[in-house]
């Protein structure tokens, strides 16, 4: 899988957009080669948190703080979190849903990437949750570099592997 490096010297925006390619890409790498059955494997029984859990989470993030808020004209809803299953993006996973929801977080991804290409300043506020385009990158990186952290041991935990 052909991943984006660290970012080197760059602007401002050119360091936070590098970063979150690199943390988008890791998680990728994660999940990388596994069959559906390994993606709903929970970490560590009680916990429901796996690598598929992962995903979801991480599309709730893209959607709440990158696409929505960015796109500002469109009505806040979560993707897979609800009133009746406020942790539905992590909890009672199973593998027939791991197509759809790999597919959810590329195209969130992408609806991202296309609406971070055409903002302004990334001092600017943005309309859907008035912070700036800044705050918002950094919460989205902040929350793949947390998590990518439990990606590792999850997949080590699958099959052995290890490394970035």
């Amino acid at each position: 899988m052909r991943r984006a490096p660290e970012p080197g010297n760059a602007s401002e925006r050119g360091l936070l957009l590098g970063w979150l390619a690199f943390h988008r890409d890791a998680l990728a790498a994660k999940c990388d080669g596994l069959t559906a059955e390994q993606l709903v494997l929970p970490a560590a029984p009680p916990s429901d948190l796996s690598l598929l859990g992962l995903v979801r989470h991480l599309t709730e993030m893209e959607h709440a703080y990158l696409v929505c808020a960015l796109a500002g004209g469109e009505t806040f809803s979560e993707v897979y979190c609800t009133d009746e299953a406020p942790d539905g993006d992590i909890a009672n996973l199973t593998p027939d849903q791991a197509p759809a929801s790999l597919a959810r977080w590329l195209d969130e991804r992408a609806r991202a990437d296309q609406l971070l290409s055409s903002t302004g300043p990334l001092g600017a506020i943005v309309a859907g949750n008035r912070f700036s385009v800044r705050w918002n990158l950094m919460k989205v990186i902040d929350e793949y570099a947390r998590h990518n952290g439990h990606a590792d041991i999850i997949r080590q935990l699958i099959d052995g592997a290890t490394g970035e």
